[in-house]
């Protein structure tokens, strides 16, 4: 099936599982990951009308970057891990950054969006499965809080929320507990008060388990497989 094809089935998807839980689908964003995928692959899906993509590597997306920059209103989101050396060339090509794991990462990408002229969103990335083999921090990590005291002061950088990904389960139903555990944090953050942070974002759920996620709160979910089909190895 084509791009388009896939792209109109996963919007289906999302709203029949929005309404089943009771929620607005139009609060939920659907965020195409071409990772791997050639920058063609993007045109054909920014022609059915997508405009929200994420990407994992910045090197990869900068060899991609030429032929996309000029889109009118597409957003490009950097979703995996970010090297702090990487951060000048991510604050230049990206708009949002959503896998923050600490204040000092945040900082230079901060020094690094003031320096290219722009103001990126940001979301803090939670391992919630503890897992040694991803990043992010513990759920119970000082350092968010860290983070979120620091965030009013770095004048180039807008936090949004909190991003996951649990642990991988044959059965969708096997991410829930992880996804309510983002959810619960970002409440718990909610309660309190913290100076120039909104925490409007949960982005969470992959193309096997989105509907689950949705169910749990989700605001983004970030849908690869589904959309472009089966990954290109690099």
């Amino acid at each position: 099936m084509s791009i388009a094809t896939n792209l109109a089935a996963v919007r289906e998807q999302i709203t029949t599982a929005a309404r089943r839980a009771g929620r607005d689908p139009n609060d939920i964003a659907l965020m195409a990951v071409c990772k791997t995928f050639p920058a063609d692959a993007i045109l054909e899906a920014y022609a059915a009308g997508q405009r929200l993509f994420g990407e994992s590597r910045v090197q990869e997306f900068a060899e991609k970057f030429t032929q996309l920059a000029k889109l009118p209103d597409a957003e490009f989101h950097m979703i995996g891990h970010l090297q702090s050396n990487k951060t000048a060339k991510a604050a230049e090509i990206f708009h949002a950054v959503d896998s923050i794991d600490s204040a000092k990462l945040a900082q230079r990408l901060n020094d690094a969006a003031q320096k290219a002229g722009k103001t990126l969103d940001f979301l803090i990335e939670i391992n919630v499965g503890g897992e040694e083999v991803k990043s992010g921090l513990a759920p119970d990590s000082p350092e968010i809080e860290g983070i979120l005291q620091q965030a009013g002061s770095w004048g180039n950088l807008h936090f949004r929320g909190l991003m996951t990904v649990p642990p991988y389960a044959e059965d969708p139903e096997g991410a829930r507990p992880y996804f309510r555990r983002l959810r619960e944090l970002r409440d718990g953050l909610a309660a309190r008060s913290f100076p120039a942070v909104s925490l409007d974002m949960l982005s969470m759920g992959m193309s096997h388990d989105f509907e689950v996620a949705i169910e749990e709160g989700a605001t983004c979910v970030r849908i690869g497989t589904a959309i472009f089909g089966e990954r290109h190895q690099l």
